[in-house]
């Protein structure tokens, strides 16, 4: 960098940059639109809340005919045990929506005996005549499902055990109309029928579990809210104390995490069941079962005691420049002292990203719903149509059925709506990244014009924050529109690597090893994709130069100071990294004993819950995004005086015809110390100088004014 006697920081006359990529950005945005439309369209999100019966016909559907119908009736549940369930998530029996489940145990046979059970038996019989209700002989006690079927709204037999044999209705047999058959020829029916919806019970119960819990979720977050501005706030004028606070409190908090689990493990010891092995209990979708077993706590406490050790290592190794990244987070909290409202920019992010996430996801429900509904035939004897698709109102076969088999559709639209859903995909990811990268870029401009005033604070613009913003979106959308695009395109060609390795998990181990060293590559360039960058969208708020221009400034500006980016700059990202363990720790420890009624005094006012981990996971991951969200303005407040001092050191020499800009403190924490260079004037001298500096700048401001 040479030096340039005209340079005022970030450049007030700049121009457009990377137009090409904003109109494409702006083109590809319109599409996204479009795509948004066509799947509100032709999307019913009812077909994933309501089952569905033989005529695609939703039950419990409010306003319909089967508004009062909310249940799933299966005709022949044994028909439920065939293979071709698994393969085309169909029974091949008829299903229709009732009032209620079955309460009794009847036959067609022995309700044809008694009127008053032939007329609760028509209520499980398909419309259409007598021939029809030779199709619903079977009617099972269900008493003990009742939660079950609360869940998944699917009438199913009520199996149980007596010793070692299975019952159904109190008996180990059962009349099906044609013979005596064992209650265990049920179970590989109803395991068959209840296969495709273990999944969504799971879902089922988990937002059961979220309209219980989410005003304590809420007012959790709110809480990881207060205390991440309370310690940036604190930062700002105790930043020594506080930095060491963390650390202290974080050490303690894993510590007590590790007491806590060997007190678990050891508490467990002789129970019943306890030395199970987790390979031995395979996948449970009640994750609180895991937690009765010894090898869960002994797995947590190896990985929390390696995660204490390494941090009193590197705190032991680096604690000469841990002091010196605290001087360095010191003269960043002046900076955002002078510019508060900088740590409310995260809620504008969080704003934006909201939307975001909210238009994805609910094009993607539409999207995922805007299938018709497909009949295909199903039979008990030879037929040349079975398994087609079929007109349900035409019979092709004697003993065959027309059923809805599943959501499809053979139009244009209906084929390709995987490239519309990789398009939503791919869309999400370049708008998230987008919303990022101008948080990032209009961050950096306002720090940036506190670093280059000639006369802190009288020389820093009026609203920084908001004259960085307007600049990022005027003159540089076409650069946020590119970097992004970048960071974009690779992190969908990871989620197809994802894919792909799902899919061929079974191949041979070279295709599975070519597949991991992919995905290892990909991920190590998205890694550096973002920190370029990041360090390009800070020199284009301060120079407003496109991207592939500041990337490259930027990289080559960082690799001719590699060392100082190593071990101040990263030491500096470590205690801030700390600080938002340190909130999560908190968060986490406290619902764990809220949820979890392991505190007697929180036992009556926690809510009763399937899963009370589905709480804990989400404020331990929403308190980090939100930690991360405020303790990234410190971290980019750093980041660009860092790269600002960098430039600093190159444009001038400290003379008075070419003075720096950096404050003293600041020269003396990234520059040299007087045990590294006794020529280095002290601090009194390094004030007397930086002021008479700052006063010939004015002169000149003053001259060029005039």
């Amino acid at each position: 960098m040479k030096h340039d006697p005209n340079f005022r920081g970030p450049i007030q006359n700049r121009g457009c940059t990377d137009i090409v990529c904003c109109i494409l950005f702006i083109i590809a945005i319109l599409g996204y639109i479009a795509v948004g439309i066509l799947a509100w369209s032709q999307g019913d999100p009812r077909k994933v809340i309501y089952p569905t019966d033989s005529r695609g016909q939703f039950c419990g559907q409010v306003g319909t005919p089967l508004e009062k119908k909310p249940f799933l009736f299966y005709f022949n549940i044994m028909k439920c045990a065939s293979p071709m369930v698994l393969l085309e998530f169909q029974c091949p029996t008829t299903q229709m929506c009732v009032e209620k489940c079955p309460e009794k145990f009847m036959t067609l046979v022995s309700a044809y005996a008694i009127s008053s059970d032939f007329a609760y038996y028509k209520n499980f019989c398909e419309e259409g005549g007598t021939k029809s209700h030779l199709f619903c002989f079977r009617i099972f006690t269900i008493t003990h499902f009742s939660t079950f079927l609360s869940v998944t709204r699917r009438c199913f037999p009520a199996l149980g055990k007596k010793g070692d044999v299975i019952t159904v209705g109190n008996s180990s047999t059962f009349n099906d109309g044609s013979g005596i058959r064992n209650a265990k020829d049920l179970i590989a029916g109803v395991q068959n029928a209840t296969v495709v919806m273990e999944a969504r019970q799971v879902v089922m119960k988990i937002f059961e579990d979220f309209t219980h819990s989410w005003y304590w979720i809420l007012l959790g977050l709110a809480i990881a809210m207060i205390i991440s501005l309370l310690f940036l706030i604190l930062l700002r004028f105790l930043a020594g104390i506080m930095v060491w606070i963390m650390i202290g409190m974080l050490v303690a908090v894993i510590g007590y995490g590790i007491f806590h689990c060997y007190m678990e493990y050891a508490a467990l010891k002789g129970e019943p069941g306890a030395n199970v092995t987790i390979q031995d209990l395979g996948l449970q979708t009640d994750f609180t079962v895991y937690l009765q077993i010894r090898q869960t706590w002994l797995a947590f406490i190896i990985i929390l005691a390696i995660v204490e050790v390494i941090i009193i290592l590197l705190l032991i190794f680096l604690w000469k420049r841990i002091l010196i990244a605290i001087a360095l987070i010191k003269e960043a909290s002046r900076a955002i002292g002078h510019m508060f409202c900088s740590l409310f920019y995260p809620l504008f992010t969080f704003l934006l990203l909201a939307v975001v996430i909210i238009y994805w996801g609910v094009t993607a429900v539409f999207l995922s719903t805007s299938n018709q509904a497909v009949y295909k035939i199903f039979n008990e004897t030879n037929c040349d149509y079975s398994r087609k698709t079929c007109d349900p109102a035409v019979t092709q076969c004697p003993d065959s059925k027309c059923l809805f088999a599943f959501y499809g559709g053979e139009t244009p639209y209906h084929k390709y709506l995987i490239a519309l859903q990789f398009y939503n995909v791919f869309l999400f990811f370049w708008c998230a990244n987008f919303v990022l990268g101008l948080g990032q870029m209009t961050l950096a401009g306002a720090f940036a014009s506190y670093y280059w005033a000639a006369k802190k604070p009288d020389d820093i613009p009026a609203f920084p924050v908001f004259s960085s913003l307007g600049r990022s979106l005027r003159y540089h959308t076409g650069t946020l529109a590119f970097g992004s695009l970048i960071l974009s395109i690779i992190q969908i060609i990871r989620v197809l690597l994802e894919y792909l390795d799902h899919k061929l998990k079974a191949q041979n181990k070279f295709a599975k090893f070519l597949l991991c060293c992919l995905k290892c590559c990909f991920w190590c360039l998205e890694k550096f994709v973002k920190f370029l960058n990041r360090n390009a969208y800070i020199m284009a708020a301060i120079y407003g130069k496109n991207f592939c221009t500041s990337a490259r400034d930027a990289f080559f500006l960082l690799m001719r100071n590699v060392i100082r980016v190593a071990v101040l700059d990263k030491v500096t990202d470590f205690i801030l990294f700390l600080g938002k363990l340190l909130i999560v720790g908190l968060l986490g420890v406290f619902s764990f004993f809220f949820f979890s009624g392991r505190v007697k005094a929180f036992q009556n006012t926690a809510p009763t819950l399937n899963y009370y981990w589905v709480p804990i996971l989400t404020m331990v991951v929403c308190s980090y995004l939100i930690a991360h969200a405020f303790f990234s303005v410190y971290s980019m407040c750093v980041d660009t005086l860092f790269l600002c001092f960098c430039e600093d050191l190159e444009r001038n020499d400290g003379s008075a015809a070419r003075p720096y800009y950096m404050s003293p403190s600041l020269r003396e924490i990234l520059w040299k110390n007087k045990e590294e260079d006794p020529s280095e004037p002290n601090a009194q001298q390094q004030q007397q100088q930086h002021d008479e500096d700052s006063q010939l700048k004015q002169e000149a401001h003053e001259e060029d004014a005039a």
